[in-house]
């Protein structure tokens, strides 16, 4: 049986004791583990869409590249009747690879033409260049917020070269 002195008891003995220290570690930690959690989201799924939009901007330059004429230079034709087809094209690749739900907006797409002149077999020889105009924001915005920073949206502009192979 323990001596009445070596038992503590009130204030002191909840003083003392060490039980709940590790919840409120856990609460004050918290808000710090979920901005590095939102961070991480939010970088992996920008890469990702970043990725998607890179490539429905290289398949557009392919496509333009294909089915412009190979004599285009020497005809004097234009590129600029393919844009429709090209933003259909960058936009479908990026809805259709997209882990979340997109916030990728493209705002533009503008085909060029380039006649390249040198010693090259079909001379001057043409190359096409897809430039789309890009919007992204963060879904997970408002978790910055809790920091008392904002993300606004980011424009980018993203471009593609080919050669024209021609029908």
């Amino acid at each position: 049986m323990r001596e009445p002195q070596d038992r503590l008891t009130g204030w002191a003995s909840f003083r003392r004791q060490e039980s709940g220290a590790i919840l409120v570690e856990f609460a004050l930690m918290l808000p710090v583990m979920l901005l590095i959690f939102a961070v991480i989201i939010e970088g992996g799924r920008m890469m990702w869409s970043y990725q998607a939009a890179i490539s429905g901007v290289r398949d557009a330059a392919r496509y333009l590249a294909r089915v412009a004429p190979q004599d285009i230079c020497a005809s004097g034709g234009s590129v600029s009747g393919y844009a429709p087809q090209l933003t259909a094209i960058v936009r479908d690749s990026i809805q259709g690879d997209t882990l979340f739900p997109s916030s990728l907006i493209v705002t533009s797409v503008a085909p060029s033409l380039t006649c390249q002149a040198g010693s090259y077999r079909v001379s001057p020889s043409p190359v096409v260049e897809v430039r789309a105009r890009l919007t992204m924001t963060f879904p997970f915005a408002g978790v910055f917020t809790l920091t008392g920073g904002s993300r606004p949206a980011i424009n980018t502009v993203i471009t593609d070269q080919s050669r024209v192979f021609g029908t």
